[in-house]
C-alpha cells in the first residue's frame, strides 16, 4: 500500500522566493531626490516583474529535490571564496560553492524550455534522459499520455512518412494532382515540446526530413506543407560521438543548441529508489500544478529573457574569445580567406597544415586547439543561454560567470578539438582531450586572462573608430572624412608592427578595412555630389 505521507512530501514545492533578491545599495530616503526631476525608467527591472523567474526556480528545485536524482552541482557560483580540497593523484580541485549552484542535467533542459531551443542528452541507457525530457513536456502543460504518445523513437526502419505523416489513401485514388492529396500529419508536429529518442538510429534520408522540421519549423510530404509552432526540442543519444546505427548528418548535429551529459547514478541514493518503489511513486505522474506553465507564461518568459542586457565590457570579452578560432594564416594569400573553413573546403588536412605553422606560439594561441571557428548560430546560442541563466537566477544583467557557465554546454559539439595541439601536452592539460566541458571553460578563462594581460579593456581603438562611424555619415565634410581614413590607416600600421597575427587581430584588421571602405565610398560620392 502506497505511503500517502511520502506522496504528499513528494509534491512539496519550494517556498517563494527561492532565491531572495539582493538588497538595494541604498534603501534610505534622500531629500535631494526630490530635485532630480522625473524618475528614470529602469527597464531591467521589468524582466522580473512577472515573477515567472521564481516559478522557473520552483520547477527546478522540485525536479532536483523530488523527481530526478541528480546530486551534481556542476554549474557553480560563489559569492565569497569557496572552500576547496585537492583530491587524488592529479590534485583535482573539489570545490564547495558558496552561492546557489545547479545541476546541468536539470537546469539546461529547463532553460531550453524557456528559450525554445534544442537540447541533446547524451549518456548510457537508463540514466534518465527520456524521463527528463518527459518532465519538460509535463511542465509545458501536456498530459503524460500526450507526451508519451508523441515521442518519436529512432529506429533503422523509420521512414519519412513514419516521422511526418501519410497521404490519405482515398485521396491518392481520386486526386487529379498532388495538390489535391491531403496528408494525415503526425500529431507531434503541432506540439510545443518535441522529443526524439535515440535520434542517431534514424536513417539518413529521414534525418533530412527531421532537419527541416527542427531547423525551419515546417514538414513536407508530397509537396504538402505543415507549419509547426515554435518548440523546445529534446533529443537523446547513447553515443556522445554522434554515432549509432546511422551517422548523424552534419547539418542536423549543427542545429543542436546545447549538449547535456547524463551523469552516473550516485549509489548513496539507492534508498531513495527503494522509497519510490515502496510508495508507488512515479515522478512524471506527480508534477504539482503550481509549477506547470501555460503557453502564455512560456511566451512571456521568452520575451523577458531576450530583454536581459549584456554590458559593453562583457561583450568585448565575448568578442575577443570568439575571435581566436577561425583564423588560419596558411589558408590563403588574401587576408579574408585565411580561415579554417577555407582549408576544409579545399579538402586538405588541417592537422598537417597546423604542423607546418610557424611564427605564432602554438601553446599561447587558443586557435591552435580547434579545427574550426564559431558559426553565427553558435555565437547567438551562447548569448541567448547566457541571458536565460541570468533570468533564471533573478539577476538584471548577464555576468561574466553566467556566460562562462553556459559556454561549455553550447559549444560542446560546436568546437572541433585539435587534440594534437601542443597545448594538450602541457602539465595536466591532457585531461581536456576527454573533458570537453572543462576544456571549453578553460578556453574562456585563458582568453579572459589574455584580454586583461594585453589591456584590451582599457583601450579599444577599433571600438572607438566603430563608435565614431556609427554616429552616421550625414553632413560629414571631405576634410573630416579624410582625417578618419588617415586614423584608420594609422591604427592598422600600429597593429601590424609585431608581424605576428592572432585571431583577434585578424578580425580587427578586417573591421578596419570595412570602415575604410565605407568612408572611401562616401568620399567618392561626396566629391561627385560637389562636382569635383
Amino acid at each position: 500500500m502506497a505511503d500517502k505521507s511520502n506522496k504528499k512530501e513528494f509534491q512539496k514545492v519550494s517556498s517563494s522566493p527561492t532565491r531572495p533578491p539582493k538588497e538595494s545599495a541604498s534603501t534610505s530616503f534622500d531629500v535631494a531626490r526630490l530635485f532630480e526631476g522625473p524618475a528614470a525608467v529602469d527597464n531591467s527591472a521589468d524582466t522580473a516583474a512577472s515573477g515567472l523567474d521564481d516559478k522557473l526556480r520552483q520547477a527546478y528545485f522540485w525536479i532536483v529535490n523530488n523527481a530526478i536524482i541528480s546530486p551534481f552541482y556542476d554549474i557553480e557560483y560563489n559569492e565569497v571564496p569557496p572552500t576547496t580540497f585537492q583530491i587524488g593523484d592529479q590534485k583535482t580541485n573539489f570545490t564547495l560553492p558558496t552561492a546557489q549552484s545547479y545541476s546541468s542535467f536539470v537546469l539546461l533542459p529547463l532553460l531550453t524550455l524557456a528559450v525554445r531551443r534544442r537540447c541533446l542528452f547524451v549518456g548510457g541507457p537508463g540514466r534518465g534522459k527520456t524521463a527528463s525530457a518527459i518532465l519538460m513536456g509535463v511542465l509545458a502543460g501536456y498530459s503524460l499520455t500526450e507526451i508519451r504518445r508523441s515521442i518519436q523513437h529512432g529506429q533503422p526502419e523509420m521512414t519519412v512518412t513514419d516521422l511526418l505523416g501519410n497521404p490519405i489513401p482515398s485521396d491518392l485514388m481520386k486526386a487529379g494532382s498532388m495538390e489535391e492529396v491531403r496528408i494525415s500529419w503526425r500529431r507531434w508536429l503541432g506540439m510545443r515540446v518535441k522529443i526524439i529518442d535515440e535520434y542517431n538510429r534514424i536513417p539518413t534520408r529521414t534525418q533530412s526530413a527531421l532537419l527541416t522540421v527542427l531547423a525551419d519549423n515546417y514538414a513536407e510530404v508530397l509537396d504538402q506543407i505543415y507549419e509547426c509552432p515554435e518548440a523546445a526540442w529534446y533529443l537523446t543519444a547513447n553515443d556522445d560521438a554522434g554515432g549509432g546505427t546511422y551517422q548523424v548528418i552534419e547539418a542536423l548535429q549543427d542545429r543542436i543548441d546545447v549538449v547535456v551529459h547524463a551523469l552516473h547514478f550516485n549509489t548513496r541514493f539507492i534508498r531513495d529508489l527503494l522509497m519510490r518503489i515502496e510508495a508507488g511513486i512515479s515522478p512524471e505522474k506527480m508534477v504539482p500544478e503550481s509549477i506547470i506553465f501555460t503557453e502564455q507564461e512560456l511566451d512571456q518568459i521568452n520575451r523577458e529573457i531576450v530583454q536581459i542586457p549584456i554590458s559593453d565590457d562583457l561583450m568585448r570579452r565575448i568578442e575577443f574569445f570568439a575571435s581566436h578560432f577561425e583564423f588560419f594564416e596558411s589558408a590563403a594569400e588574401q587576408l579574408e580567406y585565411k580561415t579554417k573553413d577555407n582549408v576544409k573546403l579545399s579538402g586538405l588536412d588541417l592537422g598537417h597544415l597546423m604542423g607546418e605553422a610557424t611564427g605564432t606560439d602554438q601553446v599561447k594561441d587558443l586557435g591552435s586547439q580547434t579545427r574550426n571557428g564559431l558559426s553565427v548560430r553558435a555565437i547567438m546560442t551562447c548569448l541567448i543561454f547566457a541571458k536565460a541563466i541570468t533570468y533564471f537566477r533573478g539577476e538584471k544583467e548577464v555576468s561574466f560567470e553566467d556566460f562562462r557557465q553556459m559556454l561549455p554546454f553550447v559549444l560542446h559539439d560546436k568546437l572541433a578539438q585539435y587534440s594534437d595541439s601542443p597545448f594538450f601536452e602541457q602539465g595536466h592539460n591532457s585531461v581536456y582531450r576527454v573533458d570537453r566541458v572543462g576544456w571549453i571553460r578553460a578556453l574562456f578563462d585563458l582568453s579572459s586572462s589574455e584580454f586583461d594581460r594585453i589591456g584590451l579593456g582599457a583601450e579599444d581603438i577599433v571600438g572607438e573608430l566603430s563608435a565614431e562611424f556609427e554616429k552616421g555619415l550625414d553632413g560629414l565634410s571631405e576634410k573630416e572624412t579624410r582625417k578618419r581614413l588617415a586614423n584608420i590607416e594609422s591604427a592598422i600600421g600600429k597593429m601590424v608592427e609585431s608581424r605576428k597575427v592572432y585571431g583577434h587581430l585578424f578580425d580587427d584588421l578586417l573591421k578596419l578595412k570595412y570602415l575604410h571602405q565605407r568612408y572611401t565610398n562616401y568620399l567618392i560620392w561626396l566629391q561627385w555630389s560637389q562636382g569635383k
